[in-house]
């Protein structure tokens, strides 16, 4: 491998994941950016309610779709971050793209079998299966917003703002297991939220500063030195997404947008 490790990408077609590829590839090539289509609405709403009750989900939907209402207000906001960062959000050049079905397809096992990456780095896919994970010998690094364990599962910035522990407001890379965001730590950074930033703009800041953790990371597989930590000292809990009422609650009570 010496010091250029060969590197896939495991992703949606999120802005997000667009941003993490350019910040990749601006210190490593990227052989290929793998996109998986997105998961059926009506699968994962069906999951949801078996999971937490018709009631909650209903509440989460609502607000998911006040969320995406709000989204072209925040705009302004989410252009002074790219601008700060001097980040882009551009399409993934096209001829490094390969679309598959679901990362878990067997499609996706056989790109990754005849590729052999050395490192795969996954943003915004679903939850990735064992056998997937095993096809390969590469590392799988994922960026997780949230402060592991104490903010697994999703919008893990924005609880820890609404439980008032802005140390804990921020992002962790880390390698993938089979668990919810419980693989081994590699590294973690907080951000620093400002009045002008809410729900829709607490990810970007987040991918933003992942992006050079996440170089350090594949850095540290290139010279053979990654290393993983645990945080004992906080405890694990997997967070989901707000319901209408939880977010009116803690932007009456603690000003969190």
């Amino acid at each position: 491998m010496k010091n250029q490790p060969k590197i896939v990408m495991l992703v949606d077609r999120s802005d997000l994941s667009c941003i993490m590829y350019h910040g990749i590839a601006q210190h490593y090539p990227i052989a290929r950016v793998i996109v998986e289509d997105s998961p059926s609405k009506k699968v994962l709403i069906q999951k949801r309610i078996k999971r937490l009750g018709v009631f909650r989900v209903a509440g989460q939907l609502v607000f998911m779709g006040f969320s995406k209402v709000t989204r072209p207000f925040a705009q302004k906001r989410v252009e002074a971050i790219m601008n700060d960062y001097q980040a882009t959000d551009a399409p993934y050049p096209g001829e490094k793209v390969v679309e598959v079905s679901s990362v878990n397809a067997p499609e996706t096992i056989a790109l990754l079998q005849e590729i052999k990456p050395d490192v795969v780095v996954v943003n915004g896919t679903r939850i990735i299966s064992e056998e997937v994970l095993n096809a390969v010998n590469a590392r799988f690094i994922n960026t997780h917003t949230g402060i592991t364990p104490k903010y697994r599962g999703v919008h893990g910035g924005y609880w820890a703002l609404t439980q008032d522990d802005r140390q804990n407001c921020g992002v962790t890379v880390h390698l993938v297991d089979k668990g919810i965001d419980t693989g081994g730590i590699l590294y973690q950074s907080t951000i620093e939220v400002t009045k002008e930033d809410s729900f829709n703009t607490y990810p970007y800041l987040q991918v933003l500063e992942a992006v050079p953790l996440m170089v350090r990371a594949i850095e540290d597989v290139a010279k053979g030195t990654l290393k993983t930590r645990s945080r004992e000292d906080l405890e694990s809990k997997i967070w989901t997404h707000p319901t209408i009422l939880e977010y009116l609650k803690y932007r009456i009570i603690a000003g969190v947008k």
